[in-house]
């Protein structure tokens, strides 16, 4: 398979979390995509692990395929909410590319502006190999993050959660209160890393034990 455009399929990963920075990936094939990369490519949720890993170590190394990953940051997002810090970062990613596309497939309904012509596609991860790329992309190097990140918070088991609000991370919540990798301007957020002091009817910031 081999474009005669410069398509870009876009997506992002951390939407859901409540920690950690919002990452996308962009990427655009010029070349022959090999069989083994189409048969596996897919939404980055219904990859495996290792799987996702060996993918990702393939289309790094792919010959005419250009990918840019960008980030946003849990200061923008708190500052800009999650939907606008997520297209923030779809664009900086698009722009990342090294030849601008002409055409930017992005997964879901709504696109943001790329100053170029662009294509919502509904489960667009499981129907381009472009946007399968990209996802597999930002997954990977977000979870990667978030595992060096456990390192020093290692209360919030974001080597195993990435971010996401599991049992055990809003356990870890409740019992130390936030870190500054929280999106604090979360509901979820607000409810678990502040403890109400019956008494005098307070609120408490409850980080000390980190």
């Amino acid at each position: 398979m081999q474009y005669a455009i410069e398509i870009a399929g876009v997506d992002e990963v951390g939407v859901g979390c409540i920690a950690g920075p919002v990452v996308a990936a962009a990427v655009m094939f010029r070349g022959f995509l090999p069989q083994d990369l189409r048969h596996n490519l897919d939404d980055s949720k219904r990859v495996k692990p290792a799987l996702r890993e060996q993918i990702f170590a393939r289309l790094m190394d792919l010959p005419q395929t250009y990918i840019g990953i960008a980030a946003a940051s849990v200061a923008e997002i708190l500052v800009l909410n999650i939907k606008k810090a997520a297209a923030l970062a779809m664009k900086r990613a698009v722009q990342k590319l090294r030849v601008l596309p002409k055409l930017v497939l992005v997964d879901g309904n709504s696109p943001p502006d790329f100053e170029c012509m662009a294509q919502p596609i509904i489960k667009g991860d499981g129907l381009s190999f472009s946007i399968a790329a990209a996802s597999i992309i930002a997954k990977v190097i977000r979870d990667r993050l978030m595992a060096r990140l456990a390192k020093k918070w290692p209360a919030y088991g974001w080597n195993k959660n990435v971010g996401y609000p599991t049992v055990f991370h809003r356990r870890a919540l409740e019992e130390n209160g936030c870190s500054p990798h929280h999106r604090q301007g979360f509901v979820t957020i607000k409810q678990l890393s502040f403890k109400m002091n019956l008494q005098t009817n307070e609120a408490a910031f409850v980080s000390e034990k980190l």
